[in-house]
């Protein structure tokens, strides 16, 4: 999703695959453990992707102080790997029966697998026997589950809510409130084009930001599930209800709502056109709270951004609350390592201190609840994360589920689309047909 080496990215763009065939862990990275009967584990291992410094830092700042006592008895070692191997190097020591005590992934199907094969643990009833599971966001909860089939076989060490972040002065200056359905967004758009204010800011040349759009109109009109339907071969992107959504934000293109020459301009190019005040609106999602509260980089002024949910789809089977969800790159442990009574001690530990610890240390928004004093940096980091907090249910985003040659696809034709190169037809049937393998 939804995601560079850069927190943003590297959370969005979801799933990636390996290429090359990688050696084995040192036995410090790995271990056995005392889940299944076997030796336990001598060290709490956690292999991370190279470029999510935030997860280690946190476990590291843990491990000195809330959980060092659980430290003294199970020292924390971690290793990197690259995010671009990532899935290969899991699967590989899958194999071997090497698996660390923790690991990220990023590619849900390869977690699903290996839950399968009794190699990853569901963390649900571990975290209920250990009294935690209350310290998890509800919403966060479900959408680890979401994208495990059904299983909270993930830690939300980071959680991210979508939504659009808003011009209040600009909003003010027009006489506009905040839209509630997407017909009031669309002549919002056209009141502010009107007015020569370009109304949305978006990267075309990534592509993701203008998809969002899409798999959130899919949702808000024909339900939450109905991109696991299309997994399920239950509907295809090429049905017209399916494509109806992608006209819908093809429409936007054409009436110029995302300013001129939208598929060159990049992330940060968007991020800064919203941040200086040269757009009303970006639909982006939480970790963009850094960059707001961010004075060099916002210019606007924290205190004149809001913050909006996707609206509501007249007539449509979704809800305005269900808000899109990622969890970045989830923390999975190992089976045979659930269950020894220290590492069970660490990941207890975790579930009480990770939130504040992250939001305190880091400045990033987990899936853990925050316990003692942490107070939000500015009002619309507040506002996000009251509804972070009395949030229940969530839906994912519009490739989440997708093949990773269907998410290629689906980004590079989202310009084309908008710029209308390409028709709200053609682009889902390439999607649909690059997720078939067709």
């Amino acid at each position: 999703m939804i995601a560079t080496s850069t927190r943003s990215t590297r959370r969005l763009f979801g799933l990636s695959t390996g290429a090359a065939v990688l050696t084995l862990l040192a036995a410090a990275c790995g271990g056995t453990g005392g889940g299944s009967g076997s030796a336990a584990p001598s060290s709490f291992s956690f292999l991370s992707a190279t470029e999510n410094t935030v997860d280690r830092a946190v476990l590291t700042s843990l491990s000195k102080n809330e959980c060092a006592t659980e430290n003294k008895a199970l020292p924390l070692t971690t290793q990197a790997q690259p995010q671009s191997n990532l899935n290969e190097k899991v699967q590989l020591l899958a194999g071997q029966g090497a698996l660390p005590v923790m690991f990220h992934e990023d590619t849900p199907t390869t977690v699903v697998q290996l839950a399968k094969s009794g190699k990853v643990a569901n963390l649900e009833p571990l975290l209920q026997k250990l009294g935690v599971e209350d310290q998890l966001l509800p919403s966060a909860a479900s959408t680890v589950k979401l994208l495990y089939s059904g299983q909270l076989d993930a830690l939300p060490a980071e959680y991210n809510i979508e939504g659009i972040f808003y011009n209040k002065q600009i909003f003010a200056a027009h006489g506009l409130t905040v839209p509630t359905t997407w017909d009031q967004l669309v002549a919002d758009a056209g009141k502010l084009q009107a007015a020569g204010v370009q109304p949305f800011s978006a990267s075309g040349q990534q592509g993701w930001p203008i998809t969002r759009l899409i798999g959130d109109y899919i949702f808000r009109d024909l339900g939450p599930d109905a991109m696991q339907d299309v997994a399920d071969g239950k509907a295809k992107l090429t049905d017209p209800q399916y494509v109806a959504a992608a006209q819908q934000v093809a429409d936007l293109g054409a009436k110029g709502y995302f300013g001129k020459g939208v598929g060159s301009i990049d992330y940060n190019t968007a991020l800064n056109t919203f941040l200086t005040g040269k757009a009303a609106m970006l639909y982006m999602g939480s970790w963009a709270l850094s960059n707001i509260g961010d004075p060099k980089q916002d210019t606007v002024g924290a205190g004149n951004i809001g913050f909006m949910p996707f609206p509501a789809v007249a007539g449509g089977k979704g809800s305005i609350d269900q808000y899109p969800s990622n969890i970045g790159l989830g923390i999975v442990v190992s089976a045979q390592n659930a269950g020894d009574t220290d590492v069970d001690n660490w990941i207890s530990c975790i579930a009480k201190n990770y939130g504040a610890d992250s939001l305190k240390q880091q400045n990033t928004i987990s899936g853990f609840k925050v316990n003692g004093s942490a107070p939000a940096s500015n009002a619309v980091a507040a506002q996000v994360q009251s509804t972070m907090n009395t949030a229940t249910s969530s839906v994912l985003w519009f490739e989440a589920l997708f093949s990773a040659q269907a998410t290629t696809t689906s980004q590079q034709d989202a310009a084309p689309l908008v710029s209308g190169s390409m028709s709200a037809q053609q682009f889902m049937s390439a999607v649909q047909n690059a997720n078939s393998g067709s």
